[in-house]
């Protein structure tokens, strides 16, 4: 270790020098990686030194070592999955969180960090048009937002029925029923799990061809048990096919029965930042609590998401934690009392830069462009020969299917066709796509979800399809 900090200067020198390189070679590199499992576990797999590596070298030889397993998420070809990209200002602000290396459990622990996302918190709030009186935690990803607003809906169900569950457990507890869509993303199950409340006492709700809720379904499931409590998971962007609840309807259903209402936001919620998508998301903001994430629409780097919680009180008793040992904050705000994690990072600097780069016309300008593309590419590839397009986007997801055009393809080689294609777009380079089964067929998911993509993207993965398709014919593999 050098004291002067000739160490520090070289190491993050080199860091730039590389990130610099990375970012200027997304458009023309492979969009999928090029290194086997094999390969990365030998290149990486060294043994473990008896004396350290300079860290500048250490930089070098990780980059070398593991530049052909990255997958270019990070750039505009990517459409798998729903990934977002990083904008700059989020990048150099979560640089900068990594090296102030703060804690951001308390505000005591570094009130620069808990004053940012504050702010952030109560602009995510405004943006998204949720209860200015509501609370929010800054989690990794929806999936813990999800555990953190079911915790408040256990915390105030349970209460209701004279049970602290924070105190006695579950043990003898009333038993909490989930009424969710049977598309629900499977998040929503780790949370049941993870909380407890168990798999076995998720009620699926039909949906329409789209994967939205049939009110009738709600009522009746409603009806069938109205003395235990109860949470209804909706959702504000179905995962396949961008599909939203009908909010207005469901939601004061839901609640004139007593149950609390949760929205799976992940991507979908931020329609609400935007004038052309907003009317997606009419009467969301009635809802008990809401998650999404800050890595997918937002574009700031992993790990980020958010939850809120209308009801604050339920919401700190259910994960907040007090000890003698800790500084708390008597005029500011502690993030420990609003989310599960302790040590924690500095995740509202990046969140609070973005939101700065892009101000609000920025932030709808993001969900639009994306969307526009989404419908450039759904277009594009559904007119291919083979392909067939399943859904159209109602923001950024739709589904093709490729399919079998030999005499006597059934459903099972339409399904072999479309996973066949997909791999073989992926080898290419030249785009990315990830495949879904929608209702029992194998599809092709489109996800726009990166700042960065643009026409010239969108071209290049229709172009790189179809050459696909005139490359491989339909057979065992391609």
């Amino acid at each position: 270790m050098s004291p002067d900090g000739s160490e520090d200067r070289r190491t993050l020198e080199v860091t730039l020098r590389h990130a610099q390189a990375y970012l200027a070679e997304l458009g023309a590199s492979p969009v999928g990686a090029t290194a086997d499992l094999a390969t990365l576990r030998r290149r990486l797999g060294k043994p473990l030194a008896e004396h350290g590596v300079a860290p500048d070298a250490v930089i070098d030889e990780l980059v070398a070592d593991a530049g052909a397993g990255l997958l270019g998420s990070a750039g505009g070809r990517f459409f798998g999955w729903v990934l977002g990209g990083s904008l700059p200002a989020a990048i150099g602000a979560d640089w900068l969180a990594t090296i102030w290396d703060q804690n951001a459990a308390l505000h005591a622990c570094s009130p620069a960090a808990g004053v940012a996302e504050e702010v952030a918190g109560r602009w995510l709030q405004d943006l998204l048009r949720l209860p200015a009186d509501s609370s929010f935690g800054f989690v990794t990803g929806c999936q813990m937002a999800h555990v953190t607003c079911l915790a408040a809906a256990r915390h105030a169900l349970l209460g209701a029925h004279g049970w602290d569950v924070e105190a006695q457990g579950l043990a003898g507890a009333p038993a909490v029923r989930i009424l969710a869509s049977d598309v629900h993303h499977g998040s929503i199950e780790r949370a049941v799990a993870l909380l407890g409340l168990g798999r076995q006492n998720i009620t699926p709700l039909a949906t329409d061809a789209l994967g939205r809720v049939e009110p009738a379904q709600l009522a009746r499931a409603l009806a069938a048990a109205p003395q235990r409590p109860a949470i209804v998971v909706l959702q504000a962007g179905d995962i396949c096919t961008g599909a939203f609840d009908d909010f207005a309807t469901l939601i004061p259903m839901a609640r004139r029965a007593g149950a609390w209402v949760h929205i799976d936001g992940a991507f979908g919620l931020w329609a609400a930042a935007s004038p052309r998508y907003r009317h997606l998301v009419g009467g969301v903001e009635a809802a008990h609590s809401w998650a999404t994430d800050g890595h997918k629409w937002l574009n700031v780097p992993f790990d980020c998401g958010y939850a809120f919680v209308a009801d604050p009180p339920a919401h700190r008793a259910a994960v907040s934690h007090r000890a003698s040992y800790l500084t708390h904050a008597a005029d500011a705000r502690d993030q420990l009392d609003w989310n599960p994690d302790w040590s924690r990072r500095a995740r509202g600097f990046s969140t609070y830069a973005a939101l700065r780069q892009l101000g609000r016309t920025g932030v709808a300008a993001l969900v639009e462009r994306c969307c526009d593309h989404a419908g450039a590419l759904a277009r594009g590839l559904g007119a291919l020969p083979e392909a067939e397009l399943i859904t159209s986007p109602i923001i950024n997801q739709a589904l093709v299917r490729f399919r079998d055009p030999r005499g006597g393809a059934g459903e099972a080689d339409h399904d072999r066709r479309t996973d066949q294609v997909i791999d073989a777009i992926n080898a290419t380079g030249e785009a990315f796509f990830s495949g879904a089964t929608w209702r029992g067929r194998r599809v092709m998911r489109i996800s726009v979800c990166n700042w960065r993509t643009n026409d010239d993207d969108v071209a290049r993965a229709i172009a790189a399809t179809a050459g696909v398709l005139r490359a491989h014919p339909p057979g065992p593999s391609v």
